[in-house]
């Protein structure tokens, strides 16, 4: 299984850059840069972090065809190819209606269809021809101006639903799945989706002597994201019952995540914490159950290079270089 670190949104440009090129320096596959609403912008920081970096792949994870028209995720996708030299991923999600209604204003309906039409858009446009579009969410007839480096560059989906599951089974190159995907739920989706589709994921880690505090740095993320997800496929999956879920998901409306429900067992369950051993452990049923790339979540409150010296020591791999 290989490594793949996650900048956090709320790392400032410099220290976003500066993580990346960490990452780079510790044999880490590829850094992904999250959009979450109102953060900084992931296709300015990839573009920055693509500058100055020279082997590490520059994942966008995720953006959505709401706030940007498939023509102009293409040409951003286009442009951060050339500064890459050909090292960027896409990834795309249908985003949620808290953001895009709530928050944006923008009606959010159809959202699989959407998605789906949005790959084909982009798809057809990073190959340098003129495209002539016309969908139930998108017209499209233009091209872009140039060819970019690479005509099929990998486009990967954040979707998490049985439908959007299949819709990257049928059109992705790859998956990136949700913080909290535990060994069930890979086991799960990787027997929906076939071995050609590359599977990673998002990985809450927290390594220490003592293990403990080390657990204890966890639960509360555990808590919130858990409440996120409530009674869903991810959950149910895992073993979840709908009482507790629903717990879980009361806690984080009322904004007070229930940390105290969050026990070891959870923890070995939706991350990997405690001692080396015990991260190992977590990592290693992951890989069995078919994932091919273990995310590692950014924690801006822990130091980004132990984060990922402990990474590199729970899978075992010979490649701890500058740490």
């Amino acid at each position: 299984m290989r490594l793949a670190f996650s900048i956090s949104g709320h790392r400032d440009a410099a220290s976003a850059v500066a993580v990346a090129r960490l990452a780079e320096d510790a044999g880490f596959d590829t850094v992904w840069i999250t959009e979450d609403y109102c953060e900084r912008g992931a296709f300015a920081l990839a573009g920055a972090i693509a500058a100055v970096t020279g082997r590490i792949r520059v994942g966008i994870g995720v953006v959505n065809p709401w706030t940007r028209h498939p023509a102009l995720i293409a040409m951003e996708l286009a442009a951060l190819e050339e500064i890459s030299g050909g090292r960027a991923i896409l990834g795309l999600g249908a985003s949620n209606s808290r953001w895009m209604t709530d928050q944006l204003g923008i009606p959010f309906d159809r959202p699989i269809g959407r998605l789906a039409e949005a790959v084909d858009v982009v798809r057809a446009m990073m190959t340098g021809e003129r495209v002539d579009h016309r969908g139930e969410h998108f017209r499209v007839s233009a091209g872009l101006s140039f060819t970019p480096p690479r005509r099929t560059p990998p486009i990967v989906l954040g979707v998490k639903g049985p439908r959007a599951l299949a819709l990257a089974a049928e059109r992705a190159d790859g998956l990136l799945l949700s913080i909290l995907s535990s060994a069930p739920y890979v086991s799960s989706v990787r027997e929906r989706v076939g071995a050609g589709v590359e599977l990673a994921a998002y990985v809450g880690l927290s390594v220490g002597e003592d293990a403990r505090a080390a657990r204890d740095r966890l639960r509360p993320m555990v808590a919130t994201y858990l409440g996120v997800h409530g009674d869903h496929e991810i959950t149910r999956t895992a073993g979840l019952d709908a009482g507790l879920c629903a717990a879980f998901r009361e806690g984080w409306l009322s904004d007070a995540p229930r940390t105290d429900l969050v026990d070891d067992a959870l923890l070995d369950l939706f991350a990997a914490a405690g001692t080396a051993a015990d991260a190992a452990a977590s990592l290693g049923r992951l890989a069995a159950a078919g994932l091919d790339v273990a995310v590692v979540r950014d924690d801006p409150d822990t130091d980004p290079g132990r984060l990922m010296h402990a990474a590199v020591l729970a899978t075992g791999e010979d490649r701890v270089r500058k740490l």
